[in-house]
């Protein structure tokens, strides 16, 4: 699997560091495909980031819902494992660009 991150270099939503997007790498049968809509934010109290996962919004009754798109099959440890990995990386994208951004868009990509 490759990771790669963009950077929320405009600020809008205010919190928002980077999107991140899974591109899967191998011999399986999800090689060639990417999974897209992870979001990496700032903790609204400060204390550390938080990761979004891929999902989809809707409306009933007026009122806006959302349906994660990559959920746990039993038990949610395989999502915060998902969750630790994609945080892990990103300090790691954020040390390897660290004063290296030109202006334009900044993908970059780190395998796991």
């Amino acid at each position: 699997m490759v990771f790669k991150f963009s950077p929320n270099d405009k600020g809008n939503p205010p919190g928002k560091l980077a999107d991140c997007e899974i591109h899967f790498a191998g011999n399986g049968c999800l090689d060639g495909l990417k999974l897209i809509g992870f979001g990496i934010w700032e903790r609204r109290n400060g204390s550390g980031r938080n990761v979004t996962f891929p999902a989809r919004q809707y409306s009933v009754n007026g009122e806006r819902r959302s349906f994660a798109l990559l959920r746990p099959v039993v038990d949610a440890s395989p999502q915060e494992r998902l969750r630790d990995l994609i945080l892990h990386l990103y300090s790691e994208y954020e040390e390897q660009t660290a004063g290296a951004f030109d202006g334009e868009a900044d993908i970059r990509q780190i395998s796991a």
